[in-house]
């Protein structure tokens, strides 16, 4: 099975059409306002909308998240309903309760400071999902912000998950360069880049994403 690729942090058609066109898989939004790469409701929609209208019927349609951190999930699921968005990636310190409640349409992202914590917290979430749905994500851990640092997440940690969880998707320091030694180390379903394939935060160097998809689908064989 080829691995999954999820593009995040698309901010505006022009990415969201590149990241199509290069092979993404899942195009991942941020909902979440300290983001730099926040993205209000009305554009995720609108971007839905149009990619909808573009691709044709018998063409493959990447499957959409919203990532949230710490909002109500009456507010997440008011959310998907409104942009469209297939799924929500929990970002921030929901509880295995919350998740439940989005009826399998969510996953949670991990941001573990050991081995034991997160084998706790994936026996804890990864249930939830639906079969079509991402598992967990796992990303690095930092204190200040919850995502979105460029650092690396601890890949023997995120090995021993992945050999228990069959859809994770791995976040945290990719780029076209250190994708494939990621593959190698942790072998994943799925894997998720933002900042390493920005001109700025927010913007996609469109280039560095092609190149991105292309190092992935290599590395996988």
């Amino acid at each position: 099975m080829a691995t999954i690729i999820k593009i995040c942090g698309i901010t505006n058609l022009g990415d969201a059409q590149a990241a199509v066109n290069a092979g993404a898989d899942l195009l991942g939004f941020i909902l979440y306002a300290k983001s730099p790469r926040y993205i209000k409701p009305d554009a995720v929609r609108a971007i839905i909308t149009a990619l909808h209208r573009e691709l044709a019927p018998d063409a493959p349609h990447p499957r959409t998240v919203g990532v949230f951190v710490n909002t109500p999930v009456e507010q997440v699921q008011a959310i998907l309903d409104q942009t469209g968005l297939d799924y929500a990636q929990l970002h921030g310190d929901e509880s295995p309760g919350d998740l439940a409640r989005l009826g399998g349409r969510g996953f949670k992202a991990l941001r573990p400071t050991s081995l034991d914590t997160a084998l706790a917290l994936a026996a804890d979430y990864a249930p939830l999902p639906h079969a079509e749905t991402p598992q967990l994500l796992v990303d690095a851990f930092s204190v200040q912000v919850y995502g979105g640092t460029g650092r690396h997440a601890d890949w023997m940690t995120a090995a021993a998950l992945a050999a228990r969880c069959p859809r994770l998707l791995l976040a945290g320091g990719l780029d076209p360069d250190t994708v494939p030694l990621a593959l190698a180390a942790v072998r994943p379903w799925g894997v998720d880049v933002s900042s390493g394939v920005e001109a700025a935060p927010g913007r996609k160097d469109h280039a560095k994403l092609r190149a991105f998809v292309r190092a992935v689908r290599q590395a996988a064989g």
